[in-house]
């Protein structure tokens, strides 16, 4: 019996795919033409906390780059006013187009609008689609146009017989009233083409009003992944049901009054909350507990509401503070002992020493804490976070995205030769790589503990409940929530305790790690970058998580331009400090480009008045030549099919491996 080698077994079955010279001519000849095509833009998008309507308007304008292609259309020939109105109705057709509607009285005037509006929007089509394959482009049209926007995008106007029929092509779809859905089904196209790949680089959940929004908007990107934050780990592990981080999730959003995600948005009911807390906390002073409701927010609730929200707040904060107890009191491996606290209450004298420093406490009206076991919930409690926690695992919305999460996240990503992560890559005081030793690792630093750290955080969801894996999972992203120096959170611990219970302020502090020192260092950045195989002038590490104070003259670049930081602070609580609305980052073929986002004045003032978020672009590294697909990671992928297609062409030559004409 003859045997085959292992490389000609490989080219036998790709063989059945490509069963002919002339079917591995072919897509050598297709692969070979989009390899020396411009590579796509990337866009980049940080630390949005739930504010989906400011989001959604970056998502929809691609950072400006919409715009840019408008105007380089049309910059000459139209008004900067009819500008704005097509640029809007590329944001939001739908809207847009009832807008318009109910403006135009005359069926005249409005199909003229149609006609000129079908002209312009083509246009920019064809603009945005012409660096991309054709079979690229027809596999991205909408199924019920894709014929129609095909021949209008590949016909050629300026031959009088075609120019015809493409007059008669926009003739007839206004004439048969399907303008307004081929105007959207245009619109999406060109949003989605005028970018390649989305990197959302951590930190959905949190502080804004609808993370849900958010999520639904990134299922329905063609192209996305996802580098998880420490406010998405957070919702991670709430969803796999850890009764610590659904606690945490509650804490949070009741403090920032921020509960429409949970009830609106996830279904969740807090009436068990608010009944436990009604009846154990009604007589107890709960003034430290206040929520914070911000703006025109604080006059729509009446001091009934706020009293409520305070008792919520206080019966699952101190839940919290008993379970994360509980769990460092199980993880030895986490170093955290010194954040044991409830056992440190001096009751008598109303104070706490932590760290060798005593602080006086504003409160210790705890009806629930055992004192001589103050880390064991009471019956009550123990119902009330398991009920909670159920309705967050019974979700079936809160389940889907974090699955999704799961499926197009991790904790960094290297692509095109950028390094995404959303924290940091933990450094010791003298600038070495920070090494870990806990759930099932010893001595691993930098991308081998994030590998490491990426395997038990899947296992937290994915694991077999009741298992200890599923369990070592759970209490892993805690560990990535608030863990000292974890690469998510990059702090030395996580002060809630002070700040709920003590006044002086100098308690409060979270000293960051190392990392957010030296990556103002080039060299540092270098070997960090080298620590993940990258290398050369056009190499970054893009991170979020800490917000930009561009406001006191904090720029986002950091050693020499090596290390980008994105958040700028698209949520509302960061403005003030940060002084902007967010960065974003753009990467096409030409150049790296940073967007200054302002803050948005809301979706209904954009389609009303035409009004776009007021950003500043600035290019910041041009590339030496236009960037081809060939360049790139995907590229890489490419030539090797390449590489393998033309070792089976030279087995078909050489009779190694035979042809199939059957088909």
């Amino acid at each position: 019996m003859k045997k085959t080698t292992p490389d000609l077994r490989y080219l036998q079955m790709l063989s059945r795919q490509y069963p002919t010279v002339q079917a591995a001519s072919s897509e050598i000849i297709n692969l070979q033409t989009i390899l020396n095509l411009p590579k796509g833009t990337e866009h980049f998008i940080s630390d949005v906390h739930g504010e989906y309507e400011a989001f959604l308007h970056i998502l929809n304008s691609a950072s400006g780059v919409v715009r840019e292609k408008v105007d380089a259309l049309f910059a000459t020939s139209v008004s900067k006013a009819e500008r704005d109105q097509l640029a809007t109705l590329i944001y939001y057709p739908e809207e847009k187009l009832s807008v318009i509607a109910a403006q135009t009285e005359n069926p005249e005037e409005l199909e003229e609008w149609y006609r000129i509006t079908l002209h312009r929007l083509i246009d920019i089509c064809r603009l945005v689609t012409s660096k991309y394959t054709r079979s690229k482009v027809r596999k991205a049209l909408p199924k019920e146009y894709a014929y129609i926007i095909d021949e209008l995008l590949n016909t050629n106007y300026e031959f009088h017989n075609k120019r015809d029929y493409y007059e008669n092509i926009i003739s007839t779809i206004i004439d048969i009233d399907r303008a307004e859905g081929f105007i959207i089904a245009v619109c999406n196209l060109i949003k989605r083409m005028v970018v390649d790949r989305l990197h959302m680089v951590g930190d959905m959940f949190d502080r804004g009003p609808r993370a849900d929004i958010i999520m639904d908007a990134l299922m329905e990107h063609h192209n996305v992944d996802i580098q998880w934050g420490n406010h998405d780990v957070l919702w991670m592990g709430a969803a796999t049901g850890s009764r610590t981080l659904v606690a945490t999730v509650l804490s949070n959003s009741i403090h920032y009054n921020n509960l429409e995600v949970i009830e609106t948005g996830y279904g969740i009911s807090l009436r068990p909350l608010a009944l436990f807390a009604n009846e154990v906390y009604r007589d107890c002073d709960c003034s430290c507990f206040e929520a914070k409701f911000a703006g025109d927010d604080a006059d729509h609730y009446t001091e009934k509401d706020k009293a409520l929200a305070a008792r919520m707040h206080k019966a699952i904060t101190i839940i919290l503070f008993k379970l994360e107890g509980q769990k460092i009191l199980r993880n030895p491996g986490f170093g955290m002992e010194d954040r044991l606290l409830l056992d440190k209450i001096d009751y008598e004298h109303k104070c706490i020493t932590i760290n060798g420093v005593k602080y006086d406490l504003a409160d210790t009206d705890f009806p629930t804490v055992d004192r001589e076991h103050p880390y064991d919930l009471s019956p009550e409690e123990s119902d009330l976070i398991n009920q909670l926690t159920e309705s967050f695992q019974r979700s079936e919305k809160l389940q889907k995205h974090v699955r999704f999460l799961y499926s197009k996240g991790g904790l960094y990503k290297v692509f095109n030769g950028n390094l995404l992560l959303h924290g940091c890559v933990p450094l010791t005081e003298d600038g070495q790589i920070l090494k870990f030793s806990m759930v099932g690792c010893k001595n691993l630093g930098s991308r081998a503990f994030l590998d490491h750290a990426e395997a038990v955080a899947r296992q937290g969801y994915y694991a077999k409940p009741g298992t200890p894996e599923r369990t070592a999972g759970q209490d892993f992203l805690w560990f990535l929530w608030c863990g000292r120096n974890s690469p998510l959170f990059g702090r030395q611990q996580m002060t809630t305790f002070e700040r709920r219970l003590i006044k002086d302020e100098s308690s409060w502090a979270e000293p960051k790690n190392a990392y957010y020192t030296y990556y103002n260092d080039p060299a540092v950045c270098d070997m960090l970058l080298a620590e993940f195989g990258l290398s050369g002038p056009h190499c970054h590490i893009i991170n979020g998580h800490v917000p930009v104070k561009s406001k006191k003259g904090e720029s986002p670049f950091k050693g020499g331009g090596k290390l980008i930081v994105i958040d700028g602070g698209f949520c509302r609580a960061y403005q003030p400090t940060t002084g902007i609305a967010g960065y974003t980052l753009i990467y096409n073929s030409n150049c790296y480009r940073i967007v200054s986002h302002k803050p948005f004045s809301g979706k209904q003032e954009a389609i009303r008045e035409n009004r776009d978020i007021a950003s500043t672009s600035e290019v910041f590294e041009r590339m030496e030549t236009r960037v081809k697909i060939s360049g790139t990671d995907i590229g890489s992928e490419l030539q090797q099919q390449v590489d393998d297609l033309k070792a089976l062409l030279r087995a078909y030559r050489m009779g190694e491996v035979l042809e199939d004409h059957r088909g």
